[in-house]
């Protein structure tokens, strides 16, 4: 069955940098554009970034842009989101799912990401 596992989150200071981990299995992960995608307290989750399924081309909330980067190993079925000068109001539990602005399929348990000094 789909498996997403995301990891790599913590307690960081503002300014600070966090990279983010999402192994999958159980579908053919090179076939399948990608994204991140965060939910902070009493809010809706959002889109941060997406990636295509080679790679080539990529999206990002305007939040995010020019702070964060998604990337993809196609070989280990993982996708990265590498997040620098971290604001306190990038603190959320962040997703990855399948598909590259609208998620489809099952989510996993999310890694906790907390910016705070």
């Amino acid at each position: 069955q789909v498996q997403l596992v995301e990891s790599g989150g913590g307690l960081v200071q503002p300014g600070g940098s966090l990279r983010l981990s999402c192994a999958a299995s159980g579908f053919t992960f090179s076939s399948y554009a990608m994204s991140w995608y965060r939910q902070a307290p009493g809010k809706e989750r959002e889109l941060v970034a997406g990636i295509t399924p080679g790679g080539g081309s990529t999206n990002y909330a305007d939040s995010v842009k020019g702070r964060f980067t998604i990337s993809r190993d196609n070989a280990k079925n993982t996708v990265y989101l590498q997040m620098n000068s971290l604001k306190p109001e990038d603190t959320a539990v962040y997703y990855c799912n399948k598909g590259y602005t609208v998620p489809f399929g099952s989510w996993g348990q999310g890694t906790q990401v907390t910016v705070s000094s």
